[in-house]
Parts: C-alpha cells; sequence; structure tokens
C-alpha cells in the first residue's frame, strides 16, 4: 500500500510538471511581439558606459563626454528601469542631468516614458526589428510642458552581449531635433 501511494505521488507529480512545461512552451509560442520586444530590452540589465555624440553639438556636451546607463528588471518583470547620467557624476538631481525612463509592456503594446529633466514626460510606443537586432520607439502623446522641449524618437540597437547603441532624438524648442549617440559597453 505505501509503494502504491509513493507510486501515485511520484505520477502526480511528473505529470503537473509535465502540464506546467507545457503551459510555459504554449506561453512562449503565443507569446505578443510587445512582450518579445520587452524581453529583448530586459537583456540589457547592467551598468553600461561609452562616449556621447550630440548633433547638433552642443556646448555642455563635450567631445569625449562618457555616458553611463544603468538599466535595472523590477516589478516583479514587468517594468525596465533605465537611468542616464555622466559617468562619473554623483546621484545628486539638484545638479546633474539623470533623466529616468520606464519601459513595460500595456496591453498588446511596448511603452516608454522617458521622465525628463524638462519636466515632463513623453511616452513611446516601441517594436523590435524583423531581424531582432533593434527595438524603435516613436512619439506617442507628452504629459506636462513642452517650452524647453520634448524626447521624441530611441533606438536601441543590440551588437552584443557586451554591447549596445543607443540613439535618443530630443525635439527642441520650434521643433529642432537634436540627436544622441551613445556606443556602450557593459561594465557589469
Amino acid at each position: 500500500m505505501k509503494s502504491l501511494r509513493s507510486l501515485l505521488a511520484v505520477v502526480l507529480v511528473s505529470l503537473a510538471t509535465v502540464a506546467f512545461a507545457q503551459m510555459d512552451a504554449q506561453k512562449s509560442a503565443t507569446q505578443s511581439d510587445a512582450q518579445k520586444s520587452f524581453d529583448k530590452l530586459k537583456t540589457l540589465a547592467g551598468t553600461w558606459q561609452g562616449p556621447i555624440t550630440v548633433d547638433p553639438p552642443r556646448d555642455d556636451v563635450k567631445p569625449g563626454t562618457m555616458g553611463q546607463i544603468t538599466m535595472r528588471v523590477t516589478s516583479r518583470g514587468n517594468a525596465l528601469v533605465h537611468e542616464m547620467q555622466e559617468a562619473g557624476t554623483p546621484l545628486d538631481a539638484t545638479k546633474y542631468d539623470h533623466p529616468v525612463t520606464m519601459f513595460y509592456v500595456d496591453s498588446d503594446r511596448l511603452t516608454l516614458i522617458h521622465y525628463c529633466d524638462a519636466g515632463n514626460r513623453p511616452r513611446m510606443a516601441g517594436k523590435l526589428s524583423p531581424d531582432g537586432k533593434k527595438v524603435e520607439f516613436d512619439f506617442v502623446d507628452l504629459s506636462g510642458g513642452n517650452e524647453y522641449g520634448h524626447m521624441y524618437h530611441a533606438v536601441f540597437t543590440f551588437i552584443d552581449a557586451n554591447h549596445h547603441i543607443e540613439d535618443w532624438t530630443y525635439m527642441m524648442p520650434g521643433d529642432q531635433p537634436m540627436h544622441a549617440h551613445m556606443e556602450l559597453a557593459k561594465t557589469n
């Protein structure tokens, strides 16, 4: 009788394992494009550094300025936090540029909200390129004032596990675009 109970327990555990594996496989097979894009972005979790170039050039971004990007997955895997700053500067929101961007899947759309130093919050929607090497975000709408301009477009290009490129377009007052380009290497 004891061996029958042990056998029954083993069979039940095996069936449960198979059922969960099938559910996971089915979930992966039906994963939305937004979730696939988000999962790709989550592979960038870590700290990154690299040179920043700005076009048109600006006095406050000297040639050779190094940027630091920190990305971390939070909220049980449902959000990705992106923090940007000049490398080597302390975290002091009263003195230094330190915008924060949040990524998450909202229904069937990958969403980016950029909490900008300009005092506004542009929202963008992103998609993974067919080759899986880029996630590109297009402007959707803006909360907050626009007197200083707003972030308008972002592209994340995946090179390999230790390198990626970020391109951000900021729309200056008068709809004049300013492009920032960062070639980043993982530091941890």
